[in-house]
């Protein structure tokens, strides 16, 4: 960990920009013209009851396979996807009584989404290839700041252009987005984040079309603008090595997502170095580079690698279909992260064999399962 880095401890209430509390996301699977005349739609489980909070300067980075839903959790958080249960609150208020105007609301909902931003994984795709990069940075300025005189616009605008490298900025921001790298248009997009003095930036996938000699670069940026504005990031990636590298850096926490479910959280090296969810020991044996002692192994550490339906998910324990260590409990018995999860930096996962005194050692192993002793017998 770096000397920059600090601890996520548990934190005082006033210190939590976002609450999440029991939110689930479902979504209606989409269907042919025929499906839709005659089948009622199925249901997309994306993200099934989590609690996080992100506090003040804080880096929370989520992992896990494609389609296990952290894109739509990073949005719930961010007040961009509303959540089909639970409730989202920034700084106490829950966002979506504010977009509705329900209750006493305390934060207008215009201040919640300039307070809460995005940087989208293709940021070319994201800038209009028609507007200059100055008319793209100056729209957000004009609506949420009209008072603000075009000469102190492009102060600032140039300011941040000339602080993530861009130099001379005048000339950068007089250019068309085709004229930009891949690189370049990732900061631009950064930089549109930052004017609104966020208080938290999602970065969705914000790195991974990088060159991979980019991508410490942009990392790097990112922990740097994060210490100087004092912004929080929530970090989705499906690869292990970057989430790693950000969350460690920036003394946060790195929380591993599975069918929508939260199944490990805590500081990094604990997560990583001592898994204690069997399907964050999957993505620990297919990072290469994380874990080289694990290319020793012939097979994933599964007993299936297809991935159930997240239209049907499995009873209990979601993982339980493809665990290597599942008994009987887990196909009845969900387990539960913990209430400490939240909020705390310690580890927590949710999984049975955490607890030594928990049933699940006493139950019968799954076909093709190894039974392994109870950790209390053992001492």
């Amino acid at each position: 960990m770096s000397d920059r880095a600090t601890t996520t401890g548990t934190t005082r209430d006033d210190d939590v920009v976002m609450s999440l509390e029991n939110v689930s996301v479902d979504f209606e699977k989409e269907q042919g013209v025929l499906e839709s005349l005659f089948d009622e739609p199925e249901t997309v489980q994306a993200v099934s009851d989590v609690s996080i909070d992100i506090s003040e300067n804080d880096v929370l980075a989520l992992v896990g396979e494609s389609g296990c839903g952290k894109t739509t959790l990073g949005k719930t958080i961010i007040g961009v996807q509303r959540p089909t249960e639970g409730t989202v609150s920034y700084r106490g208020q829950d966002v979506w009584d504010a977009k509705d105007g329900r209750g006493d609301v305390t934060v207008p909902f215009d201040d919640i989404r300039r307070s809460l931003q995005m940087i989208h994984q293709d940021p070319g795709a994201a800038l209009n290839p028609n507007r200059k990069v100055l008319t793209t940075l100056e729209a957000p300025l004009k609506k949420w700041d009209p008072e603000m005189s075009t000469e102190d616009r492009r102060a600032r605008i140039f300011a941040l252009l000339d602080r993530v490298g861009m130099e001379p900025p005048e000339d950068y921001a007089h250019r068309f987005p085709h004229q930009l790298s891949g690189g370049e248009q990732q900061r631009i997009a950064l930089v549109r984040a930052l004017l609104m003095n966020p208080d938290v930036i999602l970065a969705d996938e914000a790195v991974s079309a990088l060159d991979v000699s980019l991508r410490v670069e942009t990392m790097n940026l990112l922990l740097e603008l994060q210490e100087q504005f004092n912004t929080s990031f929530v970090f989705i990636s499906h690869n292990l090595s970057n989430a790693r590298y950000l969350a460690q850096e920036a003394g946060g926490r790195i929380g591993i997502m599975y069918l929508g479910e939260i199944v490990e959280i805590g500081p990094p090296d604990e997560v990583l170095n001592d898994p204690q969810h069997p399907y964050t020991k999957v993505l620990r044996w297919a990072t290469a580079d994380l874990d080289p002692t694990a290319q020793e192994m012939t097979d994933p550490p599964v007993r299936s690698i297809d991935i159930p339906d997240p239209v049907n998910p499995p009873s209990g324990c979601r993982f339980h279909t493809r665990c290597p260590e599942a008994r009987e409990v887990c196909t009845t018995t969900a387990p539960e992260l913990g209430e400490e999860a939240a909020t705390a930096s310690e580890r927590c996962a949710a999984c049975h064999r955490t607890d030594p005194d928990h049933e699940y050692w006493e139950s019968e192993p799954l076909d093709g399962v190894e039974a392994a002793e109870s950790p209390t017998l053992n001492d």
